[in-house]
């Protein structure tokens, strides 16, 4: 997810439902959509999924989360936005809550994906940029693309929230100018974390999520303009925004090395930052971060083609 200068704040406080676009056939019954708006003016950068088809993507604009079907394609505004929030990166943890990176705002919000209603939220006064988050079995890891730390916020028993922890970023990832760590995934069971440098040119790292300790992960090709992460199994799918691609890496598996297996592309992306899965399929939403009139434009959630 990239810095975004935010000059105004969107109006999106009614809960305004949606129509979905369908493409390649038409809707008809078991087809989801392959593309979903989202209300004018929203500017999107992260999304989420949930059971049931449902997903969550928050404004960078207003903090605003919109609550949507992948089937059906309609939604409506879950969390009302407001002046001086902003929501970049987004996910839905086991107790149905919703964390969210407050980019800029210097603030960790917790919303309840059911009501909508903030939960709590974690000031981080020294933050440069909020980017992204994961959540994990231990608790929730967050990046700051402009502050060499990740913040964590550990999750205890019954889903009690613990205090904001500070984790320098130690090892082979050394920030410098422009964007730096974007994108956060999981692997060893939470024990590891993976990030993308997103300035040129674009690396992978893993972390250890107790040190924040860092090694680079060897790659066949740079991925600059990395941003949104998502991993399965084996394969690590990183989203190029400003180059409207998703590519499919395969790692190693210890992790030291990645490999890239295709680059997936469909006209409908419009820089794509982040990306989530919902039943066998990825969804990414368009950010559009080169939008003469953000305030006005269309934004979407787009289906990941397979092949």
């Amino acid at each position: 997810m990239r810095t975004i200068l935010i000059t105004a704040v969107v109006a999106l406080c009614a809960a305004v439902a949606v129509p979905a676009t369908a493409h390649k056939g038409g809707k008809h019954k078991g087809h989801k959509p392959d593309v979903i708006a989202l209300p004018n003016g929203f500017q999107p950068e992260g999304i989420t999924t949930g059971k049931r088809h449902t997903f969550f993507a928050g404004s960078r604009a207003t903090g605003a989360i919109y609550k949507g079907s992948l089937r059906s394609g309609k939604g409506a505004i879950l969390v009302e936005g407001g002046a001086g929030r902003a929501a970049t990166g987004i996910k839905l943890d086991r107790f149905k809550r919703l964390w969210v990176s407050g980019a800029g705002s210097k603030a960790i919000r917790v919303y309840d994906s059911r009501t909508g209603d903030e939960i709590r939220s974690y000031p981080v006064p020294e933050a440069g940029f909020i980017n992204d988050n994961v959540v994990t079995r231990q608790g929730v890891y967050f990046t700051d693309s402009n502050v060499q730390q990740l913040y964590f916020v550990p999750i205890g028993k019954k889903g009690a929230l613990g205090e904001l922890q500070r984790i320098p970023i130690t090892g082979d990832f050394v920030y410098g100018a422009g964007f730096n760590a974007n994108g956060i995934e999981k692997a060893k069971g939470g024990k590891t974390l993976i990030l993308v440098k997103s300035s040129d040119p674009g690396k992978l790292y893993t972390a250890d999520a107790a040190t924040g300790v860092t090694k680079e992960i060897a790659l066949d090709k740079p991925v600059t303009n990395g941003d949104g992460l998502l991993r399965k199994g084996r394969k690590l799918y990183v989203v190029l925004n400003r180059d409207n691609i998703v590519r499919e890496l395969r790692l190693s598996k210890d992790l030291s090395s990645a490999t890239t297996v295709r680059d997936i592309t469909r006209a409908e992306f419009d820089t794509p930052t982040t990306i989530a899965r919902s039943g066998g399929r990825n969804y990414v939403v368009n950010a559009k971060f080169a939008s003469a009139s953000p305030a006005t434009d269309t934004y979407q959630v787009v289906k990941v083609p397979k092949k």
